[in-house]
């Protein structure tokens, strides 16, 4: 029997975060010390949202700063993993026919090391990461989930980066806001759902109501969700190792699926 790794979708909120210590950092930290260490990464970010699936095959993926208008000390920040090319190409096997291009501009946007600088901070575990392709329909994202599972029977830990709730727009910046009663609903609705593994309401998310419209005014940061979903294997426990909505508007929920001792065929 051979372990099976876990897999995660983490909110990664503000790019702040991979400087600040707070609950989320801190949070993060704890998770990668509970998870078994893993083979590879591979990296669905909300922040490669592009026409066309892609997979980074950089053999030293460059640190991107993909934000603007932040202290300086957050510019200088790197987190030099390396890649991982036979990943790239093993990924791209388990997706044919869909053609994927191997990808030498890319590297590693905020919504992976971000998370990763804490998750994993000595930077020494292979990185790589798959596109979100937008032209594509929520159900072509779980099923691309689907077809990398296999990836975690290989040791490879699945991370998709975004945030269940994302609305900018009603954000509160530089003021404390309550949850929007909105945000509470459907990130309330989303863990029921994820608790029942009942992933078809999720992937369906356009069917949920004025909650879910409100949560996810742009797919973005949503579907890398879907992908986990993806990978999920039978019996998977399912937890919720951290929590929070920022900014009224933007939910910091974690979701880990599979535990550190289950094992895989």
């Amino acid at each position: 029997m051979s372990l099976l790794m876990p897999a995660l979708f983490l909110g990664h909120g503000n790019p702040m975060n991979a400087l600040l210590r707070n609950a989320y950092s801190e949070g993060w930290a704890a998770l990668g010390l509970s998870l078994p260490r893993p083979k590879a990464i591979l990296s669905i970010s909300a922040h490669w949202y592009v026409a066309g699936a892609a997979v980074t095959i950089n053999t030293a993926p460059r640190t991107i700063h993909d934000f603007g208008g932040f202290p300086e000390e957050l510019y200088r920040v790197q987190y030099p993993a390396p890649g991982d090319p036979v990943l790239a190409r093993r990924i791209q096997h388990l997706l044919a026919p869909i053609a994927v291009d191997l990808s030498e501009e890319w590297g590693l946007d905020h919504g992976t090391w971000s998370v990763l600088c804490h998750l994993f901070p000595a930077a020494d575990i292979p990185v790589v990461q798959v596109s979100i392709d937008y032209t594509r329909t929520a159900s072509y994202h779980y099923e691309i989930g689907r077809r990398l599972a296999v990836l975690r029977e290989e040791g490879v830990l699945i991370l998709g980066s975004g945030n269940l709730v994302h609305n900018l727009r009603a954000y509160g910046w530089g003021k404390p806001v309550e949850p929007y009663p909105w945000a509470v609903e459907f990130e309330d609705r989303a863990r029921q759902l994820l608790l029942a593994s009942d992933y078809a309401p999720l992937i369906a998310y356009g069917k949920l109501g004025t909650s879910a419209a409100l949560s996810i005014p742009t797919p973005d940061h949503y579907l890398p969700l879907l992908y986990v979903l993806g990978a999920a294997a039978p019996g998977d426990a399912i937890s919720f190792p951290i929590e929070g909505i920022e900014g009224g508007s933007i939910s910091m929920l974690a979701v880990r699926l599979g535990s550190d001792t289950q094992a895989g065929a």
